[in-house]
């Protein structure tokens, strides 16, 4: 199998930075962007894309975009869907974990209050059977445990065990492997990695020596990929806690932003966005698994309408930059297609030439 390098479409709508992406489970149709415009985005990417505006400063109109989720009154950080693509879940600047109705574009519940997390919530993910619960991690250092089904607005269980902000979990142990359901991943800016076994009341925790941006394991279960703050990507043994492989380039670099890793071709690839860039255009550099090096280096194009000029603290005019901050692969890593988004605000969809 060749590298899906090839751009399909350019996904438009978003008025600011995409901080959020994710497909919709399998057959994986749809793709869910969420922004600092505070929007969640739905759309159909295999709809033909929207002809070109005669207008060079007008940008083209959304013509795969299906439906727009407004609730949130801040910027939108994390997304995640269920099995059965009836709902799925939002969290971001508001505090607040919101559970949406997909048919209906209407918030079911919204998880926070007097029990909730007391600042921006960095992440959020289905767990349990049948989706029964959400996980959530945030700025305040703790990870809550919501009950989907329960009348009660109260957290099922706090996990208040870091030091510095929560940036991403993971519920689940993998493909099955038994007592999976139990198991949640948590990283953070404390730069610790720890897994918690809810049902026997213990956790494990691995030091990483940067702080940790993304969370994804591997299919069986076995390994952990860990993005963070220091030019490298880790491939981690879940058991043992040991180094497996890393990856990283003199021309790639990541110590500043978030930046979403992935699988990719059922485990071969390795693909992250790119800060080490300037001007319009994104990068998305791609890694062997195995071997840690780099195979593929990808344009990504970027929107050439002109935004607000960005102005530093000593008064100059800032550099553009188009950072892929985020990345995700159809089907969870099986597919044939991949997507990607950052500061421009556009979702670029690659696929087979």
């Amino acid at each position: 199998m060749t590298f899906p390098s090839k751009p399909l479409t350019q996904l438009h709508g978003s008025n600011g930075p995409v901080h959020a992406l994710a497909y919709s489970s399998s057959p994986s149709t749809y793709i869910l962007t969420g922004s600092s415009d505070r929007s969640i985005r739905l759309y159909n990417p295999s709809r033909p894309a929207a002809l070109a505006s005669t207008n060079p400063l007008e940008p083209p109109k959304p013509t795969q975009l299906i439906k727009t989720y407004t609730a949130h009154g801040y910027e939108v950080l994390s997304l995640t869907v269920s099995n059965d693509n009836a709902t799925f879940a939002s969290a971001g600047g508001d505090r607040n974990v919101f559970l949406w109705d997909v048919s209906t574009g209407q918030t079911i519940r919204r998880f926070g209050g007097n029990q909730g997390h007391t600042s921006r919530v960095n992440a959020v993910t289905f767990a349990g059977v049948g989706d029964g619960l959400l996980i959530s991690g945030s700025f305040d250092a703790s990870v809550r445990i919501w009950d989907v089904r329960s009348k009660d607005y109260k957290p099922v269980m706090v996990l208040d065990d870091a030091r510095d902000s929560v940036s991403c979990v993971l519920a689940g142990r993998g493909e099955g492997e038994k007592g999976g359901e139990y198991e949640i991943l948590t990283g953070s800016v404390d730069e610790r990695v720890r897994c918690y076994d809810v049902r026997m009341g213990k956790v494990e925790t691995d030091v990483i020596g940067a702080a940790v941006t993304s969370l994804q394991r591997t299919r069986d279960g076995k390994a952990i990929l860990v993005g963070s703050l220091d030019n490298s990507m880790r491939l981690m043994d879940r058991d043992g806690g040991g180094l497996l492989k890393s990856y990283k380039d003199e021309q790639w670099k990541n110590d500043e932003f978030r930046m979403r890793g992935c699988f990719g071709g059922n485990e071969r690839w390795v693909l992250c966005g790119n800060e080490g860039v300037s001007g319009d255009d994104g990068e998305v550099v791609v890694w062997d698994t195995l071997s840690g090096k780099v195979v593929e280096r990808i344009k990504v194009e970027g929107s050439k309408v002109e935004g607000k000029k960005k102005i530093g603290r000593d008064g100059k005019e800032r550099e553009k930059k188009n950072v892929v901050s985020c990345v995700t692969w159809k089907e969870n890593g099986r597919g044939d297609q991949w997507c990607c988004a950052g500061t421009d605000g556009l979702v670029t969809v690659f696929g087979m030439p």
